[in-house]
C-alpha cells in the first residue's frame, strides 16, 4: 500500500499562489508574521556571519540556547525544565516527525481535533500510523476533552493545539489538566503543539507542562517571535525519550540551522515580544468586529492569528467560494476543507497577519461582493 496515498496538498499554499498573480490581492490566507523579530535576532545573526559560524551544533541544538528556552519557561509558567530535556528542531515540523516517529510504531492510532491543522494527518501518513479524526465544535469551544478520548480505543497518543489553527481558541486550565491525567493514567502520550502561545489577547495560555511532567511539548520562532524564515524550533521531551530523539535527530537533520540558533539568542525580548502582542490583539479585534456582522463566527478567537468564519449563509462549499472570492474581488482567504472533514465545507479561515490598512480594503471589498 501507499502510505503517501492519503497525504492531501496543502490547499493554501496553491491559493497563495494563485493570489501572487494579482498586485492588488489583499492577504487573509497565510498564517505567516509580517511582523519583524526583536532588533537584537538581526544583530546576533550579522555577528554569526560575520564570525563565520559555518559548523555544525551537536544534533539536539545549541545548549546556550536551550538554556535560553529553560529560563523562558520558568518566567512565563513558573515551570522548572531542564534544558537536557529540550531539543531544537528543524521547524516545528521537524519536531513533529520526530515526537512521532519515537513513540508511535507503524499502523498505532494518534488523535487530532477536527478542524485542526493539516499537516498532523499528512506527518502520520508519512510515518505509516493512523490519525484518527475526532470532531470537536462550539460545543466545547473547540477543545478535545476526556469525553471525546473515552470514545476511542486503542490510542497511542493524542495531540492538541492550543492557541489553536484554525480556530483561534485556546485550552482552558481545567480542561488541560483533565486530559493530562487522563493521559498520563492510561498510558497516552499527550503531545501539545504551543506554537501560538503568546498570541494570547484576553487571558493567560498554560503550557500543559504545569499538569504532566510527561507532555511532550513542541513550540518554535515562527509565529509568536516573528521568524519563520530561519526555520527553527524546539521540543520538550520527558528525560526518557531524549536519547531516541537524538538519534532520529542526528540521523534526519544532522542539526538544526547554526545561524538561526545563534540569532535566536536575541528572540528572547520582553518589550519587543509584549508589542507583538499587543498589535495583534489591535488585529484580532479590527477583525473580528468587521467580520461578525458578514459571517457567522461560533468561536470567539483567543489567540493565534486565525477567525474561523461560517460562509453557509452564502455556500455549502468552502473551496469554490474561496476561489470566487479570489477571482472575481482579489480578497485571499484559506478554505476550511484544509483543516479537515467536520463541516469544513461551511466554513473559510482569515488570518490578521497584514496591518489594519491592508484589511480595511478587504472588508470593504466583501462587503460590496456579498451583500
Amino acid at each position: 500500500m501507499d502510505r503517501l496515498a492519503n497525504v492531501s496538498p496543502f490547499i493554501v499554499m496553491d491559493i497563495v499562489r494563485e493570489a501572487s498573480k494579482f498586485e492588488d490581492t489583499i492577504h487573509f490566507e497565510i498564517g505567516e508574521p509580517d511582523l519583524q523579530p526583536s532588533p537584537k535576532v538581526w544583530e546576533l545573526a550579522e555577528k554569526a556571519i560575520k564570525d563565520k559560524l559555518n559548523f555544525y551544533t551537536e544534533s539536539l541544538g545549541l545548549l546556550e540556547l536551550r538554556e535560553k528556552i529553560s529560563q523562558f519557561y520558568s518566567e512565563k509558567y513558573n515551570v522548572k525544565i531542564s534544558p537536557s530535556r529540550i531539543a531544537l528542531t528543524v521547524g516545528t515540523s521537524g519536531g513533529f516527525l520526530t515526537v512521532y516517529s519515537i513513540i508511535l510504531n507503524q499502523g498505532e492510532k494518534i488523535a487530532f481535533s477536527d478542524p485542526s491543522y493539516p499537516c498532523y494527518k499528512n506527518f502520520s501518513y508519512v510515518l505509516d500510523i493512523e490519525p484518527v479524526l475526532i470532531p470537536v465544535d462550539s460545543s466545547t469551544e473547540y477543545q478535545l476533552t476526556v469525553e471525546h478520548l473515552k470514545q476511542y480505543k486503542d490510542i497511542k497518543a493524542v495531540q492538541i493545539s492550543s492557541p489553536n489553527n484554525p480556530t483561534g481558541n485556546i485550552y482552558k486550565k481545567e480542561n488541560l489538566k483533565q486530559l493530562a491525567e487522563y493521559c498520563e493514567e492510561n498510558n497516552i502520550y499527550l503531545i501539545s503543539d504551543e506554537i501560538y502561545h503568546g498570541l494570547v489577547y484576553d487571558e493567560k495560555e498554560h503550557t500543559a507542562l504545569e499538569f504532566s511532567d510527561k507532555a511532550i511539548v513542541i513550540n518554535g520562532f515562527s509565529k509568536y517571535f516573528c521568524m519563520p524564515g530561519f526555520r527553527l524550533g524546539w521540543i520538550i521531551l520527558p528525560e526518557e525519550l531524549v536519547r531516541k530523539a537524538e538519534i532520529v535527530l542526528q540521523n534526519l537533520f544532522i542539526a538544526p540551522p547554526t545561524i538561526s540558533q545563534f540569532s535566536a539568542l536575541g528572540a528572547f525580548d520582553r518589550k519587543h515580544l509584549d508589542y507583538i502582542t499587543s498589535e495583534y490583539k489591535k488585529r484580532r479585534n479590527f477583525l473580528y468586529e468587521n467580520l461578525k456582522d458578514i459571517f457567522n463566527i461560533d468561536i470567539f478567537p483567543e489567540g493565534a492569528f486565525y477567525i474561523w468564519a461560517d460562509i453557509s449563509k452564502y455556500s455549502n462549499n468552502s473551496y469554490e467560494f474561496a476561489k470566487k472570492l479570489l477571482e472575481d474581488i482579489h480578497v485571499a482567504v484559506t478554505p476550511g476543507i484544509d483543516f479537515g472533514n467536520n463541516n469544513t465545507n461551511r466554513y473559510i479561515r482569515f488570518a490578521y497577519t497584514k496591518n489594519i490598512e491592508h484589511m480595511e480594503e478587504g472588508i470593504r471589498r466583501l462587503k460590496e461582493y456579498l451583500k
